[in-house]
């Protein structure tokens, strides 16, 4: 491959390097960090002593943990209560798929099921049968439901919270793990305080009716009152979904916060961003340990290996859901051609170059266009700037098309329209327009 930059190494980029990453974790968000303070400190603490082999030590642990450390999370609630098709929500898939919990299914079986994330192979929501169903005292039931084993529990209801199932939160919070109270089929309530004449329908009135309820069970049992997401298992962004989201992603270790961010559905514009934030600092960290290297003599400079850049990209095209399969997916819902879809997004053509046109020259231009708004990330060692600022540039064009095929969903839900009409209609906007040219 043509070479962008000179090869030339220079030991004063360690200095660059240590003020660009103390400046860059002291920007993100506490609650968005995916390694912890401590290791934040430790890398800084090498660089300010010179020392790279044990920053980049620390490095390397980091990025192996993060995308390898388990994340195990139980739903419980008694038959009827969505768990399955919540599980679903979570996991990103549809009742179509073979991997999927079953929905409307009498359980027959007493045990807990465990359900994969289909991409996140890290992460697995655990199916507990109600409390009630087994008919045990909530410490009986943690014991047999191996209580240990889970980060955090979701207690799910689709009517008013249990007695069992409150005591069973009281005895979850002991045991010093967090539980979080999920009501669910919000929007079938809704539908039903429509369909009833002899009052006028008051949306936000009825909301706070379903949790007033939800409320007065805790107040029955002598609970303080928690914090209760409503939310609905077909419509994702409205109601407490994605509020429920961010808190899980506030609560849970910064090292398994990742994964989970990663496995989170693209039903809001901050998810996608909380996306990007969490990729972006694994490609940070990457690329802080090979211009950690890159200053070491021994190891010199290595060329960019354009086959591993189309992996990074289709990584990162499946991550964010706008990959070939999602398409298709996606196509299939909206009942649109899945070119179209395609003529609304950049990230399948990043690596598509004109024969006239060398790949470096190809490469210089995306540098040229590419939006430095990553804060200077790039400071230091050349190899550094050379190899990462085309992952910037894959993350960003991703994470752009993600937000357009969301807007295009958003669209089509709100306003039912066709296909033609609805491309006419995106394509008034300027904003549209450049994604589509």
């Amino acid at each position: 491959m043509d070479q962008l930059f000179s090869d030339t190494s220079k030991n004063e980029d360690r200095g660059d390097l240590e003020s660009s990453f103390t400046a860059y974790f002291r920007k993100t968000k506490k609650e968005s960090k995916i390694i912890t303070q401590e290791t934040i400190d430790s890398i800084e603490l090498h660089l300010t002593k010179g020392n790279i082999q044990g920053a980049n030590s620390v490095i390397r642990d980091a990025l192996k943990n993060i995308g390898n450390i388990p994340i195990n999370v139980a739903v419980t609630g008694e038959f009827g209560a969505g768990k399955s098709s919540f599980i679903n929500a979570l996991r990103g898939v549809g009742p179509e798929y073979e991997s999927a919990a079953k929905v409307g299914v009498v359980k027959t079986t007493m045990r807990r099921t465990a359900y994969k994330h289909p991409e996140i192979k890290t992460l697995t929501l655990w199916d507990l049968p109600g409390i009630g169903t087994l008919n045990f005292v909530p410490k009986d039931y943690l014991e047999k439901m191996k209580f240990q084993e889970y980060d955090f529990f979701i207690i799910v209801s689709a009517t008013r919270f249990t007695k069992l199932e409150l005591d069973l939160a009281k005895t979850i919070g002991f045991m010093k793990k967090n539980y979080y109270f999920v009501r669910t089929k919000v929007d079938l309530d809704l539908d039903h305080e429509k369909k009833c004449k002899s009052r006028p329908f008051d949306r936000e009135k009825t909301l706070q009716q379903i949790r007033s309820i939800c409320v007065n069970a805790f107040s029955q049992n002598s609970m303080d009152v928690s914090q209760i997401f409503l939310i609905s298992n077909r419509h994702l962004s409205d109601y407490d979904f994605p509020v429920l989201m961010d808190t899980l992603v506030k609560d849970l270790p910064a090292q398994k916060r990742h994964s989970f961010i990663l496995s989170s559905p693209n039903i809001t514009e901050a998810a996608i961003d909380r996306k990007h934030s969490s990729v972006q600092q694994t490609v940070w960290l990457e690329a802080c340990k090979a211009g950690l290297l890159a200053t070491v003599p021994v190891v010199g400079i290595l060329r960019d290996d354009v086959e591993e850049l189309q992996v990074k990209l289709n990584h990162y095209r499946v991550l964010f859901g706008v990959d070939d399969a999602s398409l298709k997916v996606m196509a299939k819902d909206s009942q649109v051609p899945v070119e179209q879809l395609k003529k609304m997004i950049k990230s399948p053509y990043l690596l598509e170059t004109k024969k006239e046109e060398t790949l470096g020259e190809m490469l210089l231009k995306y540098l040229e266009t590419l939006d430095l708004g990553n804060g200077g990330l790039l400071a230091s060692g050349l190899y550094f700037r050379k190899t990462f600022y085309l992952q910037f540039l894959f993350l960003d064009t991703v994470t752009e098309d993600a937000k357009v095929l969301l807007r295009e969903t958003n669209l089509r839900k709100q306003f039912k329209l066709d296909s033609p009409k609805l491309l006419t209609m995106t394509r008034t906007n300027d904003y549209y327009q450049e994604i589509i040219r």
